[in-house]
């Protein structure tokens, strides 16, 4: 069963009423007619002839993401051979100054009623063509606009999704794409349709069973991070709206027992402070790539105490935090100069990202350096860091035992760092790096963790479109 508008839609009945007659004007120039001259809250009853072809992505789809379709259309409900068309309409992805509400109800039985070519519309809107086709139901459409400042009305969301899970921890084998419910939102979270989601390290790691004492019960979704569009909010969600394009990385302590299922899921839940808006220079895919691990760079570099002109070194340049750590260190805190190692094959990327020296560790032991440096970061964790360091430098270890003994700190998910670093992203200072042979499709996040554990990648895995 399709759901019933949502209320707000159904109030905005005292707003004017649109006529239907528009000559031969077709349902889409018709539609396309409303959205750009209305400014006010109005509902349209018309009653129209429509394909399922029509009603579905070559209908709506040729229009739904541009500046004419200034809008969201935030439900879709059809009977019979339509439903199966409209299922997979993401009519959220139009950006939105107002929302649309498009639900159609079957008013007639099925007729045939003309070839697709030759197809129009009368005065009325009335298909006046009439040859043989089977697929084509008598529609009859309601169609609501909305303030976007409504913040009740939303899209339809199913209870059961598409996700990929584990229930016992051990290798990657033991995912297994099946179906979980759609997470259900506390007060302070929103609800995001996954359009692209990251592996991690951390990912294999706690899927091996590294943190079982503190994890949450299995069976589980994994990945933390994700980006994608709001399709919910909770009831104390102030700075996000349904349509909004978000980043980031959903549980605010990785390793502290996840609150809700992970990111590689038809959509996920996050508390509204671990989010940022995507740049809008960004894709999903590389909005995705970055939250837990520019966040892990970004809260180590500040940990160090960096200051303009110091000299900084990076254990692990080719990596996923390795990468954005030399930008960092070179765009944000404005080090003299940054270092980094890398394997042979590697050296001429990590200088592409700014890295002023790039040590080919196969080829030269670190102790052999004659230079030090104020800072050592390391994303590698095989003791390394003191051998490059002043004496009275500082050393960040963001893996592995530290050596000698110093402090212990837990990087934390915070949507505010993604904010204060995406006019880096909209400027093009920083740049997500994802590996290229690195982007997988939702079918394929085995072959995605066998990728990613292998070693080699040079950035981020990602795994995109989530469909």
């Amino acid at each position: 069963m399709w759901p019933k508008l949502s209320e707000p839609f159904r109030r905005g009945t005292n707003g004017r009423i649109l006529s239907t007659d528009h000559g031969s004007m077709s349902a889409k120039s018709e539609l396309e007619t409303i959205i750009r001259t209305s400014s006010s809250v109005f509902n349209l009853n018309v009653e129209r002839r429509f394909s399922v072809q029509q009603l579905g992505r070559s209908f709506l789809g040729s229009w739904y993401n541009t500046a004419p379709m200034a809008g969201v259309v935030t439900a879709v409900a059809a009977a019979g051979a339509a439903v199966a068309s409209l299922r997979q309409f993401d009519g959220y992805q139009g950006l939105a100054s107002s929302k649309v509400c498009l639900a159609p109800s079957r008013i007639g039985r099925t007729e045939n009623v003309g070839d697709a070519s030759e197809r129009s519309f009368d005065k009325m809107g009335t298909l006046s063509s009439r040859r043989s086709s089977p697929n084509v139901l008598g529609i009859r459409a309601e169609i609501y606009i909305e303030e976007a400042e409504t913040k009740t009305a939303s899209l339809y969301i199913p209870t059961i999704q598409q996700a990929w899970l584990y229930s016992e921890y051990g290798p990657k084998e033991n995912l297994s794409l099946g179906e979980v419910p759609v997470p259900e939102l506390e007060a302070d979270q929103v609800l995001i349709k996954v359009k692209a989601a990251a592996l991690n390290p951390v990912d294999s790691k706690r899927r091996a069973g590294k943190f079982q004492k503190t994890d949450s019960a299995l069976p589980t979704v994994p990945c933390y991070d994700c980006a994608g569009v709001v399709v919910k909010v909770g009831s104390a969600v102030t700075k996000f709206k349904v349509g909004d394009e978000v980043y980031g990385d959903t549980s605010e302590f990785c390793l502290d027992g996840p609150k809700q299922y992970g990111t590689l899921a038809q959509y996920a839940a996050a508390e509204e402070k671990l989010l940022a808006l995507k740049p809008k220079k960004l894709s999903f895919s590389e909005a995705a790539s970055l939250p837990l691990a520019i966040e892990t760079a970004y809260q180590g570099l500040k940990k160090a105490g960096i200051k303009e002109g110091d000299k900084v070194f990076v254990l692990g340049g080719s990596g996923g935090v390795g990468t954005l750590a030399v930008q960092l260190a070179k765009q944000v805190f404005k080090a003299s100069t940054v270092a980094a190692t890398a394997s042979t094959g590697k050296v001429d990327f990590v200088k592409s990202l700014g890295a002023d020296v790039v040590i080919d560790y196969k080829q030269t032991k670190l102790e052999e350096l004659t230079e030090k440096y104020d800072v050592a970061i390391d994303t590698v964790g095989k003791g390394e860091g003191p051998k490059v360091v002043k004496p009275d430098g500082g050393l960040v270890v963001l893996t592995g035992p530290v050596e000698p003994p110093g402090f212990r700190y837990v990087i934390v998910s915070n949507g505010s760092d993604l904010a204060e670093l995406n006019p880096y992203f909209e400027s093009g200072a920083l740049k997500p790096v994802i590996d290229p042979k690195g982007l997988f499709p939702f079918s394929q996040v085995v072959e995605a963790f066998s990728y990613l554990e292998e070693g080699h990648s040079s950035g981020k895995v990602v795994i995109s479109p989530i469909e």
